[in-house]
């Protein structure tokens, strides 16, 4: 069994469309419409809802820049890093439908100084860490739209 160039680094929080453009996987509560990122089967986050099931549906591609900030240093362990490590951007992303706020890393080559609240996003997918057994392990992440 040969195992796959590339998983994602979290099962379960996106995927592809036939196209092979990425969207976001989130829940939306059968009883009073709240979305909420990460999916999750129950318990519907809005405290006026006593919803209990929530179905899975793909979220917006594209949204508002929210807020951003720069990472300027490498995670502690056990979490992964590069050698050397290079700053990247971390965006907030108010989805364009459903009004979520969706926090991800920027693209690399993508630095706050690029950034400017109330600008288009679109999502994308990015390598975040090749894993032991040589598989790029790939998370979402947002780039400047087109």
């Amino acid at each position: 069994m040969s195992v796959a160039s590339s998983q994602p680094a979290v099962d379960g929080w996106f995927a592809t469309d036939e196209s092979g453009a990425p969207y976001l996987i989130g829940s939306k509560c059968h009883r009073c419409g709240t979305y909420v990122f990460p999916p999750r089967a129950t318990n519907c986050p809005n405290p006026a809802c006593g919803g209990d099931e929530l179905a899975q549906v793909p979220l917006s591609r594209r949204g508002t820049l929210w807020s951003y900030t720069e990472n300027r240093y490498p995670p502690p362990a056990p979490y992964p890093a590069p050698d050397p490590f290079e700053p990247f951007a971390i965006a907030a992303v108010q989805l364009a439908d459903e009004g979520l706020i969706i926090l991800g890393k920027v693209v690399d080559g993508t630095l706050a100084e690029h950034l400017k609240v109330g600008m288009e996003m679109e999502l994308s997918t990015m390598t975040l860490y090749v894993d032991d057994d040589g598989v790029d392990r790939v998370v979402y992440a947002w780039k400047v739209a087109q």
